[in-house]
């Protein structure tokens, strides 16, 4: 006994608790006040798994639980929640399906009516029913609407307002109500259709007689009847009269049809059917079952059809939707739909189920051999024999307290979407709430993305969500934002609150969710809600920043102390959310070694706080990521100087890791921004990786003066490397000012190595060694530096190929080819020196020539241009003061042009000199230089095609053997008996070219015209006549003489004119 009492004690506190729960959370809804406790399902929920066995056993037995908590009560059914663990009849049939709050309450709408009730419809706020007696009784409310429009079912019962007794043959078996039209259809012996208010027959359809069913389309007044093997469709003509559109056979009996847009689905036999109701083209779908074919139509255009204890979906044209199907606790006999439920009758009871996959059960109303079930108006009316029950929906607000209370989130959300327009403000309040409930209830069982999906949509406060993970460090808010923060969590506190035994159970789990909620998956979960929430973020940021800019430059003209207060007033508040949403961000990434999402985030606009993020990459050496983000906030010393440090830790883990090249990297974009730090940070670089670092100046167009300029005084050892590679990589070249400075300082390294040598006694003229075959090089590919300078500080004594290049560039080519034949003794570059500088009509190789063949001369000119060199250089120390210095060297100026016009050689003067010139000069010189004939004859063996033949054989001695000359002169004879061989062709050529013309001319001349007494003259258009003519150069066209003349006088006004 006292077991008994105690369970009936929990029961009623249990009972009491929920009752209280719904109290707070409806007066919540409807008054906008604060949320209400937060309580688990299990804790909220009524457990009766236990009890029940007891509670059977009390003095209750004639009630047992399962009717107890079925029975149509207010305070039972209306207001109590099932769990999962409730037993029920409906739940040992499914065990997927659980009913956890009222979607309707139950009302006695008619009483014992005299006769049984067989059809129902409604009307103006008034219930019209067909009795089983072929009587109409139209039933009204207590409070008859004064609004004609006004057609909802109130909750009460009606009374009997009118019966009109036989007025259908037989009893109705359907009756529907256009209320666009105001027109009442039934169908007894056949389709009738009658006018309300006043139930004027409009018209009996004869051919319908012996109808068993038929499918009203009221959009389109189009009327379909099953009648027999046949289906018959009438169109509504003017409001009185129905005209027959078409008519078609079908294998059997309807039983159940329905509209589905412009096809009619048919249940025939124990199968559903489609047909065209254009051209009456049967699709079958599949079969019913056991059970007969139940079609019925949804509000959305869609059908419902039965088979067996399933409902299917399917669209206009028979396919099966992707929304599945509900599944019945047994098979129905009627169904009717009411969004967002279907109500199906059964045999025992009436079931509810959500239209939402996977359309679980929400509530049994327990109504035994319900005869009729249709949805009318706002409410669903269930006929029991002579009692007349209507299905009132309890309010959406209602429905989603419970359900939110119940922990059935989404149910509760999908109802929030039907709430009416004009609750909008309403609605968006309980989707939030709702929203972050079902995301503390997801967050809390492990469910971390659906969670973040909640939060996402609720729009709570960003700090509110990352609340939940204590281990990301955030930056401080400023007061306006930590108030926004604190309300929200204030707020989310209040909602979260529950009952004592609740709190108890949270404190304990407390340490165990918080290791969780810093795990893999939850921090996943968050990255991916911050970077869906960051756009709006940061475009708020932007804008703030931009409209700050603004408002400075419009407050450019006020005082200093105006901008301070002004200043102070701008809104940061977007900017601190997006730099804790980024550092957050950051770290997530970081923790959930993300590391490409977190460079992608540095690399791009970001507002991470700078000294959080800074020290936490430092505590995990995330250097990279560290690097990146110095680079972001500009912090670029910082950057080179911690990649400096990784790249030389030779020993440690990051040896491998980090590279010269990623120090070049770092400074590509910074060579036009910063290049000074460029070049301050290249140093190491230039050292370890000098081609790459060159490439990096070349490419990114650093000041290549300042460079060199830099390296000069920082780094010498560097610069003709820099200069080198400047000059292999530039396709321009570089400018003359830097080729200067490069051949100075190859000139440099080889006088400095010819000293040592020669104070050595060690030095070669021929030996070219590393550095003074790069200074040649450099002299023969480059024109920009200056030779002058060059040339004064070369030895008179040594350097003789440096000197003939220079003296080449000077165009000295007399001087240069001496040095390679008499004081190198290389001919053949002597040969390569002309055929570098050849062009047509060019007599280089006569100069060549000549220096073969009076060396005499060509040596005298060599040291009388070394004695005014030595002497020019002499003068110099002895000059003082700055006149003297301007003096001696305007002096040397004039000495060194005098000796370029004195040595200069001429090519006119040179072919212009007669042999007794050469005999003259030949006759002069000293005996110590012989004539280099083999190396002129070879010269002019090789060469003939480029020298003039006359000149050089005035050139030639004239004891000149002419067997030696064999070489040279059959080659040149060739080629002028060739030349003078062609000039003839050409010559023959054109003679027979002016002899064809001249024919041609003759032929032109020789033209006929005849004349006869129909010749028109193309001018005037009169006949010719014996008139003078004439004739234009085509020969076919025919004038008089006079109309010509005329003619061309014409002509020659009009250019006159022209001229003036």
């Amino acid at each position: 006994m006292e077991a008994r009492c105690c369970c009936l004690y929990r029961l009623l506190i249990h009972w009491l608790i929920v009752v209280l729960l719904f109290i707070a959370e409806l007066v919540h809804f409807l008054f906008e006040g604060f949320h209400f406790p937060f309580i688990a399902q299990d804790d909220l929920l009524i457990q009766y798994g236990e009890c029940a066995p007891k509670l059977q056993q009390t003095s209750l037995p004639h009630t047992p639980l399962t009717h107890l908590l079925t029975t149509p009560n207010p305070l039972l059914q209306n207001h109590l929640h099932f769990s999962p663990s409730s037993s029920s009849p409906e739940q040992n049939t499914n065990a997927t399906t659980k009913m956890v709050h009222s979607a309707y309450d139950t009302t006695e709408l008619v009483k014992s009516s005299p006769s049984k009730i067989d059809a129902v419809a409604s009307h103006s706020g008034k219930l019209l029913i067909g009795c089983s007696d072929c009587s109409l009784k139209i039933y009204s409310p207590s409070d008859p609407p004064t609004d004609p429009s006004d057609h909802e079912i109130r909750r009460e019962t009606y009374s009997l307002e009118r019966s009109i007794s036989s007025f259908w043959r037989r009893s109705p078996t359907q009756m529907d109500v256009s209320s666009s039209r105001n027109l009442l259809l039934s169908l007894s012996e056949w389709v009738a259709v009658h006018k309300l208010p006043n139930l004027e027959t409009v018209v009996a359809i004869g051919k319908t007689k012996g109808a068993n069913v038929y499918c009203w389309d009221d959009r389109r007044g189009f009327l379909c009847v099953g009648r027999q093997k046949r289906v018959i469709i009438y169109r509504l003509d003017g409001g009185r009269e129905f005209v027959e559109v078409k008519e078609f056979g079908v294998p059997d009996t309807v039983k159940s049809m329905a509209w589905c847009g412009e096809n009619i689905c048919l249940g025939i036999r124990r199968d559903y059917t489609i047909m065209n109701s254009n051209t009456g083209v049967l699709s079958d779908i599949f079969p019913s079952g056991r059970s007969p074919p139940l079609v019925i139509p949804l509000p959305t255009g869609e059908l419902l059809l039965g088979k067996d204890n399933v409902g299917v979906f399917v669209d206009q044209n028979g396919k099966l939707l992707q929304d599945g199907k509900i599944c019945w606790s047994d098979a129905p006999t009627f169904i009717a739909i009411q969004r967002p439920y279907a109500v199906a009758r059964l045999p025992r009871h009436v079931e509810i189920r959500s239209l939402r996959a996977p359309n679980p059960l929400v509530q049994t109303v327990v109504l035994r051999d319900v005869n009729l079930l249709i949805q009318i108006n706002n409410c669903i009316v269930a006929a029991q024999g002579n009692t007349l029950h209507g299905l009132m929906p309890v309010p959406l607000g209602a429905q989603i307290v419970q359900l939110t209370a119940s922990g059935e989130f989404e149910e509760a959300l999908a109802l929030c979407k039907l709430l009416p327009p004009e609750d909008s403000s309403l609605r968006v309040s309980k989707e939030t709430s709702i929203h972050i409930r079902y995301g503390h209830y997801l967050f809390n069982n492990g469910k971390y993305e659906d969670s973040m999906d909640q939060f996402l949509a609720s729009q709570v406060d960003l700090t509110y969500v990352l609340s939940l993970f204590p281990s990301l460090t955030l930056p401080t808010l400023s007061h306006s934002a930590t108030e926004k923060a604190e309300s929200t969590e204030s707020s989310s506190r209040l909602s979260r609150q529950s009952s004592d035994a609740s709190d108890e159970l949270e404190k304990d789990e407390k340490e165990e969710k918080d290791e969780k909620r810093m795990g893999r998956n939850s921090l996943v979960a968050l990255v991916k809600y911050l970077q869906k929430r960051r756009n709006g973020f940061v475009e708020r940021a932007t804008v703030e920043v931009t409209d700050e800019v603004v408002m400075g430059f419009a407050d450019g003209y006020k005082s200093k102390a105006k901008k301070k207060i002004q200043a102070a007033h701008i809104s940061s508040l977007a900017r601190e959310t997006a730099s804790v949403l980024d550092t957050a961000l950051l770290q997530a990434l970081i923790l959930t070694n993300q590391i490409n999402l977190a460079l992608d985030l540095l690399k791009g606009l970001n507002y991470c706080d700078l000294k959080i993020c800074e020290e936490f990459l430092k505590e995990r050496n995330h250097f990279t990521v560290l690097l990146e983000l110095y680079r972001c906030n500009g912090m670029h010393h910082e950057a080179l100087k911690l990649l400096n440090k990784l790249v030389d830790d030779k020993d440690g883990e990051f040896k491998e890791k980090f590279k010269p090249n990623m120090i070049i990297d770092y400074l590509k974009p910074l060579c036009r921004s910063d290049p000074m730090l460029v070049l301050e940070s290249s140093l190491y670089v230039l050292e370890k990786c000098p081609t790459e670092t060159i490439e990096l100046f070349l490419s990114e167009n650093v000041p290549a003066d300042l460079v060199n300029s830099y390296l000069k005084q920082h780094a010498p050892n560097l610069q003709s490397t820099y200069l080198e590679l400047m000059l292999a990589m530039s396709e321009t070249g570089i400018n003359p000012h830097l080729q200067n400075e490069l051949v100075q300082i190859y000139l440099s390294d080889v006088l400095d190595r010819y000293k040592e040598l020669k104070e050595e006694e060690k030095w070669d003229e021929k030996e070219i060694f590393p550095t003074r075959k790069k200074l040649i090089s450099t002299l023969e590919s480059n024109s920009g530096y200056n030779a002058e300078t060059l040339l004064k500080r070369i030895p008179l004594d040594a350097l003789f190929e440096e000197r003939a290049i220079i003296l080449g560039k000077m165009n000295q080519h007399n001087l240069a080819l001496s040095l390679y034949v008499h004081k190198l003794h290389l001919p053949e570059k002597a040969v390569a020196y002309c055929d570098r500088l050849f062009e047509e009509g060019s007599n280089i190789y006569l100069t060549l020539l000549q220096i073969y063949l009076n060396p005499s001369k060509t040596l005298r000119d060599f040291e009388s241009r070394r004695k005014a060199s030595k002497a020019s250089q002499e003068i110099i120390p002895k000059n003082k003061g700055k006149s003297g210095a301007r003096f001696s060297k305007n002096k040397i100026v004039e000495i060194e042009f005098a000796e370029e016009k004195r040595f200069g050689t001429s090519t006119g003067t040179d072919s212009a000199r007669s042999d007794n010139d050469f005999e003259d000069e030949n006759e002069g010189q000293n005996g110590n230089y012989e004539i280099m004939l083999s190396e002129a004859m070879d010269l002019l063996s090789k060469k003939w095609d480029r020298i003039n033949g006359a000149q050089a054989l005035k050139i030639l001695p004239k004891d000149t053997k002419l067997q030696n000359l064999l070489s040279f002169m059959e080659p040149l004879l060739k080629n002028s008996s060739e030349h003078r061989r062609n000039y003839l062709v050409i010559k023959n050529l054109n003679m027979r070219e002016n002899l064809q013309v001249k024919e041609e001319l003759y032929k032109s001349r020789k033209t006929v015209v005849k004349i006869d007494g129909d010749s028109m003259c193309s001018l005037c258009h009169k006949r010719m006549g014996n008139s003078a003519f004439a004739i234009y150069p085509n020969g076919k066209t025919l004038v008089h003489f006079v109309c010509f003349r005329d003619a061309q006088r014409v002509k020659s006004g009009s250019r006159s004119r022209r001229q003036v």
